[in-house]
Formats: C-alpha cells, sequence, structure tokens
C-alpha cells in the first residue's frame, strides 16, 4: 500500500496539467499545486517537527488548509483537525491529549486561540498575514525546493480526528496512511466516480467525509473546489460555476440546497451524482432530491470516522432508510442488544446492535490513550458502533438510531427514525426530530419536534401517522413547534438539546418544559 505522499506524486505524475484545486480565484494544477505543498513540508520539517508530531489546526476549507493536510503527509505529521469554532478550553484538551507540537488556525479562529492557555507555548502558524507572534503559514510558499519526496510510510499515523463527544470528553480516533488510502479508494469505488470529478469541497476538513472528498479526488485526477463553510447561495455558484459533477453531504446541507429559493434543476444540472453520510435521510427529502436532481447515482454511505465504511446503497431511492449492504473492505452484523459477542446475531426485523470488523483495509486500531473506550467498542476483532439497526429478509441494514437514542416507553422499544421518516412525508413539514421525554406512567413519552412550512395541527399530523400505518405505540404522543431543529456544525440532530429543552419554540408557541 502507497503512503499518501507518494500516492499524490502518482497523482501528478497521471494527470500534472488536469485541474486539482479551486479557492476563489485561485486555481491550481496538480503540477501547480506540488511545489506549494513540498515547500511547507520542507518548512515543517525544517522547524524542528519529528515524524509521528501532531499538528493541530483549526481551519475551515480554504486551500492552505487543504495545502496543509497534504504537506504533513510528505512530512510524516499527523494532521489533528478541530472545528475551527473551537472554544479555548476544548483547544487546551486537544493540545494536551494529542501533544500537539504545532497550532495552525485562520483569524476567524485567532480569538478562541487567544483564550487556550496551552496554545500560547506553542509554535504557531496563522493563514493569511503573520499576527501576534503567530508566523504566516503562506509565507515561501512560492519558493522552490526541487522534487518533494515523502518521508511517511504506509504504516504510519496520517490524521487523528476527534468524535463528537455527546456524552465524554472527545476521543481521538488515530488513522495510518494505509487505512486513510483504502478508504479513499473504497470511496471511489463505491460512488463509480470517473476520471476527472469535480467535488464541491464543503464537508470540513475536520470530519471524515471531508478528508476523504479530498484525498479521493487526487485518485482521480479530480477537481476539489474549496467552500469555506456552508452557505447555499455559495454552494450553488460554485456548482454552477466550475461544473461540479458530485455532491457528497449530509442531509441537513441538501435539505438546504433544495429548499433555497434560488435554487433551480438548471443550476445544478452538472451534478450526476448524489451522495450523503453522517445522518439517516428522511423519506421526504430523498424525494426530493430525486425530482430535483435526476441523479445517476444516488448513494446512501454509512459509516464512521474509526471505520470509514460499514455500508453502501448505490441506489437509496429503491428503498427508502435502507443502508444497504457491506463495503467491499467490510463485514456487518446486527447483535441482539446488550451481548458483547459479535456471533449472537439477531434475527432479520429484530433490532440490534450494528458491529462490524476491524480486520477491514479502512479500519481504526482502537482510540488514543481511551482503553476505557476501547474496552467498550472493540471485542473479539469486532467495532461494536452504539448504532441500532435491522436486517430485512433481503440482507439490507436498517439504521434505525443511537443505543442512546433508543425510546422505551411502555416496555416497548421505539426507534425515532422510522417516526421522523413517516412524519417527513406531510406536505406541511420542513423539519422533524423525535426523543423520549420522561414520564412518570411510560417511562419515556414519544415526542415530536416539527419545524412546519405550512399550517398542520397536532391531530392532522397523528392522523397522518395512522394512515401511514405506523404502530400506535410508535405514534407521538405530544408535538412540539419548533423554529429550527438544533444541529451540529456538520448538521447531525442533536437529540440530546431537544431533551434538555435546548431549544427554540415555534414563534406564539409555548415551548414545552424540560422534565
Amino acid at each position: 500500500m502507497l503512503d499518501l505522499g507518494t500516492s499524490f506524486l502518482a497523482s501528478v505524475e497521471r494527470d500534472p496539467n488536469a485541474l486539482a484545486l479551486v479557492d476563489g480565484e485561485l486555481r491550481l494544477t496538480y503540477a501547480q499545486w506540488l511545489p506549494r505543498i513540498g515547500a511547507l513540508a520542507a518548512r515543517l520539517r525544517d522547524s524542528g517537527l519529528k515524524p509521528g508530531d501532531h499538528v493541530l489546526t483549526l481551519l475551515q476549507n480554504r486551500w492552505e488548509n487543504a495545502t496543509l493536510h497534504w504537506a504533513c503527509q510528505f512530512a510524516g505529521l499527523i494532521v489533528t483537525p478541530l472545528n475551527w469554532r473551537a472554544k479555548g478550553d476544548e483547544i487546551d484538551y486537544a493540545i494536551e491529549d494529542a501533544e500537539a507540537r504545532l497550532i495552525v488556525y485562520e483569524a476567524v479562529s485567532a480569538p478562541n486561540v487567544a483564550e487556550a492557555k496551552r496554545a500560547a507555548a506553542l509554535p504557531r502558524l496563522v493563514a493569511g498575514a503573520a499576527e501576534d507572534g503567530a508566523l504566516s503559514l503562506n509565507e515561501g510558499l512560492d519558493t522552490a525546493i526541487g522534487e518533494p519526496m515523502s518521508t511517511a510510510s504506509a504504516e504510519d499515523w496520517s490524521l487523528m480526528l476527534y468524535t463528537s463527544g455527546t456524552t465524554s470528553r472527545p476521543k481521538g480516533v488515530p488513522r495510518r496512511h494505509r487505512a486513510e488510502r483504502a478508504g479513499a479508494v473504497a470511496h471511489v469505488a463505491q460512488n463509480l466516480y470517473r476520471h476527472g470529478e469535480r467535488t464541491l469541497g464543503v464537508m470540513p476538513l475536520y470530519h471524515t467525509m471531508g478528508v476523504r472528498s479530498l484525498l479521493a479526488s487526487s485518485l482521480i485526477g479530480g477537481t476539489f473546489v474549496c467552500l469555506p463553510r456552508f452557505d447555499v447561495a455559495a454552494a450553488l455558484t460554485a456548482i454552477e460555476t466550475h461544473g461540479v459533477t458530485n455532491l457528497y453531504l449530509v442531509p441537513t446541507l441538501y435539505h438546504d440546497i433544495v429548499h433555497h429559493p434560488a435554487f433551480s434543476a438548471e443550476r445544478v444540472r452538472s451534478v450526476r451524482k448524489l451522495g450523503f453520510a453522517g445522518a439517516s435521510m428522511t423519506d421526504g427529502l430523498m424525494k426530493k432530491l430525486t425530482e430535483a436532481f435526476a441523479p445517476e447515482l444516488f448513494v446512501n454511505h454509512y459509516g464512521s470516522s474509526e471505520v470509514y465504511t460499514f455500508t453502501i446503497d448505490q441506489d437509496a431511492p429503491r428503498k427508502p432508510g435502507s443502508a444497504g449492504r457491506a463495503g467491499i473492505n467490510q463485514m456487518v452484523r446486527v447483535v441482539k442488544l446488550g451481548e458483547r459477542d459479535a456471533a449472537r446475531r439477531a434475527a432479520p426485523r429484530e433490532e440490534g446492535e450494528i458491529a462490524v470488523l476491524l480486520k477491514g483495509d479502512e479500519s481504526f486500531e482502537g482510540y488514543w490513550k481511551r482503553p476505557e473506550a476501547d474496552e467498550k467498542a472493540i471485542r473479539d476483532g469486532w467495532y461494536f458502533t452504539g448504532d441500532t439497526g435491522f436486517l430485512d429478509e433481503e440482507g439490507d441494514l436498517f439504521v434505525t438510531g443511537r443505543t442512546d437514542d433508543m425510546i422505551i416507553t411502555g416496555g416497548e422499544n421505539v426507534s425515532p427514525v422510522e417516526i421522523e421518516s413517516c412524519l417527513s412525508l406531510h406536505p406541511a413539514v420542513d423539519e422533524v426530530a423525535v426523543v423520549g421525554l420522561p414520564d412518570e406512567r411510560w417511562g419515556k413519552v414519544v415526542t415530536a419536534f416539527v419545524k412546519r412550512k405550512a399550517a398542520v395541527s397536532e391531530a392532522e399530523l397523528d392522523e397522518h401517522c395512522k394512515r401511514s400505518g405506523l404502530a400506535n405505540f410508535r405514534r407521538p404522543r405530544s408535538y412540539v413547534f419548533v423554529d429550527a431543529i438544533p444541529k451540529s456544525p456538520v448538521g447531525k440532530l442533536l437529540r440530546r438539546l431537544l431533551v434538555a429543552g435546548e431549544y427554540e419554540a415555534e414563534s406564539g408557541t409555548p415551548k414545552r418544559a424540560a422534565s
């Protein structure tokens, strides 16, 4: 297996004049980009950084971020990206946990970096002009140093992403060059990417989806079109201007695109392939996207930072809700709830915990300095994902939620995802999220939080659920109308905030107090 630096060199030799990177007015071919990557890799080495050191980053999807990612691969350094919005205490935690040797950021992140006590003791680079003791990342990138060579091997660490840490401290997920490249090769194969595809680079490079788009693009002589942060108008302009051919987004971003006033099928006619991951997509949104894009390929990719691909469905609209079958580097099982043995499989249609084989080429090997997390998630060579789901009679996987999201009401297990998909098909429902709120009699009461796009009552929504065939015990017993559904920066639904009462009730609607 090639290391990533050598892999990029091979891409340059194959397609030296192909357009590799776009950021605003900046356009670089592979041959033009390589010297900048090489110059930055040399600068990082010359600064005293050694192979295996962590480089902590707080950057949006700008060309400097993509360049730094590749430079670290050449230099054998571990890219350790944080959300560019990370607060001072989060930065301090990552610096200590990763034992970071350099921090790289940009102006928008500078105030939070200044709040981080440990950051002051580290060398700092800032994208753009030097400021407040930080040297400019851009300095010397036009300096010719000869053809760069990779000093890393396929067995070296490439990247360490941090999990979201919704219930505990964020966990570092270190991944080797070979696992990163295997994930990129699988991404190309499973999404049927052709030579020269153009990808909208909007999923952040602190997220596995963003990294995969960057690496996969290089393997096919493709173009990575940077979009620093998600903005629908800017996304539509980038798609239209640069002829973007594929999109790989979380469902929330697709929702925002197709519901934006500036959206039209004509503006996105170059897009022939849609892929989504990060969360389940409701039936209603899938139907809307199919009508709006008429894509050649519509892929549901189910995976994680730890193991890039679990399952793939290359024809998502054929069986809405299905995550498909195991990816080309994987084996998947649904294990009976509460079991620690992957051999204790659930029956078809029986809900259980999803486990995946750690022998797969795309897999991580364990969390960074977190043996207790390894003990919980890794059992006899299988990674227990914490996700719940079931296999149907044809062997297709359906993901029903997180083990922590499961609603136990009156002794029955209820998955929020099925209810959300049902309600999403009502024409008056814009977005919906379902949680269980504490109830003295039932334990948890199924509650639907609904963002409306037209007038609709609780009674009408309940009648819709009845007509849809939703089992009686699964029907929401309470509805809350909200102005927005709380989500993470990458568009993941944050059910815990709804349970905690941290949401904005629809104007004129009383807010339900958290129990």
